[in-house]
């Protein structure tokens, strides 16, 4: 879903990278391993809606102890690899140990007050290149980023085969329980200001990060960018990328309604209305042709958000990356301004 043109986002990425001057040098030492013991916020109150509910029982898990470990990045100096298990694992050893990409901030010393973090959920390329120039941005910005690999992406792809489409369902309610249990592993970590860790995602990135952010309002603040809602209208429309993956479900059986119903377990929609409008940022390109208005607007409106909380961009799906670099700014200045939130719940 959302499958980009891999090659011309990521020139584009690196154009950008070298505009920021991201520093080269090393931003840590430390040859160890560390491995931390936490637990499960996860805490999504009983919602008044049936379908919202039927929708969150679905999505939820019995929160539980869990481990997370950090290591130096064997292929950079400057990164981290943090990992911990899947809360909803697939059988698949391999993909059901969450990894996420640690970017610490440059110059980062022990003396040195915790800092804000960012989550990023990756688009749909396979080299995730726009998931790894807003890691590596907001690292730039003084904050710790995570790019966490979704299930069967990267790290977690071993020797796969990527999932069939008639396992989308599956394959997304595991990404969007590791992003929710993921705000749990960063704040664990000792140079994370836990009050203030933010989710931002792209794309695919952002449908996921709308539903995860929408289980109980667990991230400071959150960042939908070129998604919305309305999934099965999303993959009935033109563009090539959902026709593809329509053909696929078709292949598996999935025609009309069949595939409504399937997409329906995972739509956005049915629980958008929990977020919290003040703490959430919709950013959608005018004229993109894989996400429609309609569909950003639908979660707009679900959402409840304000006209100042939902971005119009000229540009399409892929050409509104040019306003990568006020983006990126605009994000760093909500992280900073909104109010620090603590989660404190029984475990």
């Amino acid at each position: 879903m959302m499958h980009a043109s891999i090659n011309r986002r990521w020139v584009l990425a690196t154009c950008f990278l070298t505009l920021f001057g991201v520093p080269l040098g090393s931003a840590f030492e430390s040859p160890t391993r560390v491995q931390f013991e936490t637990h499960d916020t996860l805490h999504p109150t009983t919602d008044s809606e049936p379908d919202a509910q039927d929708c969150l029982d679905g999505l939820a898990w019995r929160p539980e102890p869990f481990s997370v470990t950090w290591e130096p990045d064997p292929e950079s100096a400057n990164r981290r690899i943090v990992s911990f298990p899947s809360p909803v694992p697939s059988g698949d050893a391999t993909n059901d140990r969450v990894t996420m990409v640690w970017y610490p901030p440059f110059e980062q010393h022990a003396e040195q007050a915790k800092r804000p973090a960012v989550l990023v959920v990756h688009e749909s390329g396979r080299a995730m290149p726009v998931g790894r120039l807003f890691a590596r941005a907001f690292q730039a910005e003084g904050m710790h980023a995570f790019l966490i690999h979704l299930p069967y992406y990267g790290l977690r792809r071993g020797d796969a085969d990527r999932p069939e489409p008639d396992n989308l369902v599956t394959v997304i309610r595991q990404a969007i329980a590791d992003v929710r249990r993921a705000r749990d592993a960063i704040a664990v970590l000792p140079e994370v200001d836990a009050s203030r860790i933010a989710v931002q995602g792209t794309s695919l990135g952002g449908f996921v990060t709308s539903v995860a952010a929408s289980l109980d309002r667990a991230y400071q603040t959150t960042f939908v960018m070129l998604a919305g809602g309305n999934l099965y209208d999303v993959l009935i429309g033109e563009a090539r990328d959902a026709a593809n993956f329509r053909r696929g479900l078709e292949r598996a059986g999935y025609e009309g309604d069949a595939i409504r119903q399937l997409l329906w377990q995972i739509e956005p929609t049915r629980v958008a209305h929990r977020l919290d409008p003040q703490r959430t940022w919709l950013y959608t390109a005018k004229d993109d042709d894989v996400v429609p208005m309609e569909s950003a607007l639908a979660l707009a409106r679900t959402a409840g958000l304000s006209d100042d909380h939902h971005v119009r961009m000229a540009g399409g799906h892929y050409t509104a990356i040019i306003h990568f670099a006020s983006i990126v700014r605009q994000v760093a200045e909500h992280i900073r301004d909104a109010q620090p939130l603590q989660i404190d719940r029984p475990r």
